[in-house]
């Protein structure tokens, strides 16, 4: 399983969000470039970072940031964050970002999703869906940065773009992001019964070791995790164990 960290930006600080809310924000440093390098020194291949302002507003605020990690370390970046036009993807895979992540470009032109799919194949684009459980335990997915609740499944989300040539899906339970209260194994298995071949990323609740295991125990392809690396609660000889036991 690949364990991709992850550095959210806002106001130029590594922050985390407790559950997506703007309001209750953690800093984690003003450096996000040396927390990049510190997780480059993990040995992982990959980090996702997320433009917390860009999510917002729609456009990029933190671009200098970005560009600065994707230039002093040697990991692959998937960037979300504000992306919700052709030019903007195209611009930063030309910059050298491995993966585009978009959310609510998704829900306000799908046509131009599955577009670009197919003109820059299912590796260059990561489908972000941030879900949350309505009362019967359904998955509705959220848009605009964790501010608007929709009517569709992350199920139907995924079919919808699956035949455009859809591989990586990077699925969020919102009410478990940040909060260390573990994933969401259900959610995940649910998701990969459906869709086995799709490259499913779990994002939301990792808090140690032991989580990482059992989402590979399941089978889950790849897991982010950002509190409980920020925090130490997963330590970098944890993740040399880890790794070497896969």
């Amino acid at each position: 399983m690949n364990v991709i960290p992850a550095i959210d930006l806002k106001e130029g600080q590594c922050v985390r969000l407790l559950r997506g809310d703007f309001e209750q924000t953690t800093v984690y440093g003003d450096d996000p470039v040396e927390i990049a390098r510190r997780f480059a020194g993990l040995r992982t291949t990959d980090l996702h970072v997320v433009d917390l302002d860009g999510a917002r507003s729609g456009r990029q605020v933190n671009r200098e940031i970005v560009q600065a990690i994707a230039r002093e370390t040697p990991l692959r970046i998937q960037l979300g964050g504000g992306i919700r036009d052709r030019e903007t993807a195209t611009q930063w895979l030309q910059a050298g970002i491995a993966r585009c992540v978009i959310g609510s470009l998704a829900a306000s032109d799908p046509d131009l999703v599955k577009s670009l799919l197919a003109q820059l194949g299912g590796e260059r684009i990561v489908l972000a869906l941030d879900v949350k459980l309505d009362a019967r335990g359904e998955p509705l997915v959220m848009t605009h940065g964790w501010t608007q609740s929709s009517n569709t499944s992350v199920f139907e989300y995924i079919d919808d773009f699956h035949d455009a040539g859809l591989k990586h899906v990077l699925c969020t339970d919102v009410g478990r992001d940040g909060a260390m209260a573990g994933p969401n194994v259900e959610l995940y298995l649910r998701i990969l019964k459906r869709f086995p071949d799709l490259a499913l990323q779990a994002s939301g609740g990792v808090r140690d070791l032991r989580d990482l295991q059992t989402l590979r125990a399941n089978g889950i392809p790849a897991a982010i995790t950002g509190r409980a690396l920020l925090e130490g609660r997963i330590t970098a000889k944890e993740m040399a164990a880890f790794r070497r036991s896969a």
